[in-house]
């Protein structure tokens, strides 16, 4: 890492991108529990933004925002739906590649067909335990046969991969997932062509479940003090027993869900770890002036409000984190923006820092003037987000935040929430009922969101209305 904003026209960008990990699970950012200090150091000469947030917070359709520059409704994925083929022009690993950037990729990535680089020029790949087909190759599991003579070892504690339940990985740290994504990294960097810049893509399945960190990491964090679960005096309909290993909601035993929220931190800080490995190896391989973007697909309730997984517009499932470093023309004073942002900014922003031009159509807008102030009043007023019915019909959502306030509109109930977040960040308290003038407020925000898309038919221009949408648009299905 370099340190200072002044960059030479052609950086290396490493971007580093987690899976279902919590907005606010940064000690930069203020978390009271989790400790990260190699991402909190990105911020230095750089930015940690605050109110940053996934477009439909799930893998594959956050994802393809990141690599597309275009919000879900334009790209076409909804909600969660596997095995739809990926067939987009200007993905962002090509655009690099393409104006001469060397690309690789390790880990996950949720493209489909499986071990498509669409892009990238050379991958290796972690898809957890999906083999659709039955011919996809896990290069981890293929790495991991070499070490211990048995593919499947980190899947020995016997632990679901969307569950609540946590114990430390039965593998040594240097074998778990999350190491091998630093140490296949730092293999890239050590043997790469020196005569071009080059955009590496370190992808960490973790600390998406099982939840499973190295005994050191578990055992850091086995004993912490944690504050209690937030539960909003508006979410009883979630307070019935857990019922099963893979629930999207329940009430868990207050000693069962404190033990799975401190093994979910001791995966985030055993990454951060992992990429204080890889800050180390840019200095001591002189590798030149590098930024560094730091954040997640989308986040994970964590039993906040008896909720657990992702899908929702709430604070623990949809916002999530971003830290890049450094910025040009950041103020080495300043290290955070509220400003509102969204994973579909990434695109143009990594272009921008590349100085790479953006193909035309992109919905993101550069981050690059958050940094240095220029944006000012011409920024957005406001980020929206959206999820097609997931774990239950009910629950296909659309939301607006500007960072302050909150709104969400359930698309097949109609029932709306209306959230202050400056002043209830936990979203204990909906205000949908005792604030009806700032309610009418957001609901008219969204039904001028939403005319725009008359397909949908959600909005007819003067108010909402109720429909569902698909997980994945027909046309895309049709390619």
């Amino acid at each position: 890492m370099v340190d200072g904003a002044t960059l030479p026209e052609r950086p290396n960008i490493v971007f580093m991108l987690t899976d279902q990990m919590r907005g606010d699970c940064l000690s930069v950012t203020g978390h009271p529990v989790v400790r990260t200090p190699n991402i909190d150091s990105l911020a230095q000469g750089g930015m940690a933004f605050t109110a940053a947030y996934s477009p439909c917070p799930s893998c594959i359709a956050a994802r393809a925002s990141i690599w597309t520059g275009l919000s879900p409704s334009n790209h076409g994925r909804l909600g969660y739906r596997d095995c739809v083929p990926w067939r987009y022009d200007n993905m962002l690993a090509q655009v690099l590649s393409d104006a001469g950037y060397q690309t690789h990729c390790v880990g996950k990535t949720h493209f489909f067909p499986q071990r498509a680089h669409l892009g990238f020029q050379s991958l290796e790949s972690y898809e957890g335990l999906q083999n659709f087909g039955g011919t996809y190759v896990n290069d981890y599991h293929e790495w991991l046969r070499e070490k211990t003579g048995w593919p499947l070892a980190e899947l020995e504690h016997g632990l679901n991969s969307n569950s609540w339940n946590a114990r430390p990985s039965p593998l040594p740290e240097e074998l778990h997932n999350s190491t091998w994504v630093a140490t296949r990294g730092l293999e890239f960097l050590r043997k790469r062509d020196r005569t071009r810049p080059f955009f590496l893509n370190l992808s960490f399945h973790r600390p998406h479940p099982p939840i499973d960190p190295p005994q050191a990491f578990y055992d850091m964090y086995a004993n912490r003090e944690l504050p209690a679960a937030p539960v909003g005096d508006w979410a009883g309909y979630h307070n019935v027993p857990v019922g099963r290993l893979d629930c999207w909601h329940g009430r868990l035993a207050d000693d069962v869900l404190m033990h799975t929220r401190r093994a979910y931190y001791a995966q985030i800080a055993h990454i951060d770890a992992q990429i204080g490995r890889v800050l180390l190896a840019v200095r001591a391989l002189k590798l030149g002036p590098t930024v560094f973007i730091f954040t997640a697909d989308h986040g994970e309730m964590l039993g906040d409000h008896h909720m657990f997984r992702k899908s929702y517009a709430y604070e623990g499932s949809a916002r999530v984190p971003l830290v890049i470093g450094p910025m040009e023309g950041a103020d080495p004073k300043e290290h955070f923006s509220d400003a509102p942002v969204t994973l579909t900014d990434l695109y143009p922003t990594i272009l921008d820092i590349a100085h790479v031009d953006v193909p035309p159509g992109c919905d993101g807008r550069s981050l690059v003037g958050l940094a240095g102030g220029s944006a000012g009043d011409k920024w957005r007023g406001y980020v929206h987000g959206e999820h097609s019915a997931c774990y239950h019909k009910d629950w296909a959502m659309q939301y607006l935040t500007d960072g302050r306030e909150k709104y969400i509109w359930y698309t097949n109930t109609g029932h709306e929430q209306l959230f202050d977040l400056s002043k209830d960040p936990e979203e204990l308290h909906d205000l949908a009922i005792e604030a009806p003038d700032q309610l009418k407020v957001w609901r008219q925000r969204m039904v001028e969101q939403l005319a725009s898309r008359p397909d949908d038919k959600l909005s007819d221009g003067t108010s909402l209305v109720c429909g569902s949408l698909p997980s994945v648009r027909p046309a895309l299905l049709e390619q």
